[in-house]
């Protein structure tokens, strides 16, 4: 169901225009309430095209972010995709809409309990997740049909590649500095993969280990 809200519309136009044109990724995130996923002071900004603060110094990325991403993975309904970074479970709540099952991994427990929180409110039952160490993807339930990274990789992500089916998508922003470049991966038969840069992006860093909190 669509949500009866014109900043929604407002915000699908805007997306379109900026280059995010696939109809199945416009209606998947026209039909997830972003409001549920930021914080209640931010809710007025919660259909605006940017990138918003939540807990851990974390962030929910900006939704042409999101919509790029999301694009550049093409997801069929049968697929089984790997998400490194649960954040708000935002991204995680879009892909439930294209994917069969969202393997979901986040190395902040708190925030993996908000957001499963929110997914289980939202009624959105074909997303799993895991507290753990996202860098080292989830080896139990590979090969994924695509992999998303929602933080960036100091280098090329080899152990989440080694996850990724053959033909599979990988998508991960890569880079050290505060900018980085947006990569799109696709496996080759031989083993090998072809990679696309997208756009210049600033993701938050993909940090090895479960972080202590408290």
């Amino acid at each position: 169901m669509k949500l009866n809200d014109d900043r929604a519309g407002r915000l699908i136009l805007g997306l379109r225009q900026q280059g995010v044109t696939d109809p199945k990724v416009l209606a998947a995130m026209e039909s997830v309430d972003r409001a549920v996923f930021v914080h209640e002071k931010f809710l007025d900004q919660a259909w605006e095209d940017q990138a918003l603060p939540i807990d851990c110094a974390q962030t929910i990325s900006q939704p042409y972010i999101v919509g790029l991403m999301t694009q550049a993975l093409d997801v069929q309904p049968r697929h089984r995709v790997l998400e490194i970074g649960t954040g708000s479970g935002y991204q995680a709540a879009v892909l439930s809409r294209l994917a069969r099952y969202v393997y979901s991994i986040e190395r902040y427990r708190s925030l993996l309990t908000e957001a499963e929180g929110r997914l289980k409110a939202l009624k959105i039952d074909n997303v799993i997740t895991r507290h753990g160490d996202g860098g080292l993807g989830w080896p139990e339930q590979a090969p994924f049909d695509r992999i998303m990274v929602t933080a960036a990789s100091p280098g090329e992500p080899t152990e989440l590649l080694h996850q990724l089916k053959p033909g599979g998508i990988l998508v991960c922003p890569v880079g050290r500095s505060s900018v980085q470049r947006l990569h799109r991966y696709v496996g080759q038969d031989d083993g090998s993969y072809q990679r696309e840069s997208l756009a210049e992006v600033r993701f938050v860093p993909l940090v090895e280990g479960t972080a202590k909190e408290g």
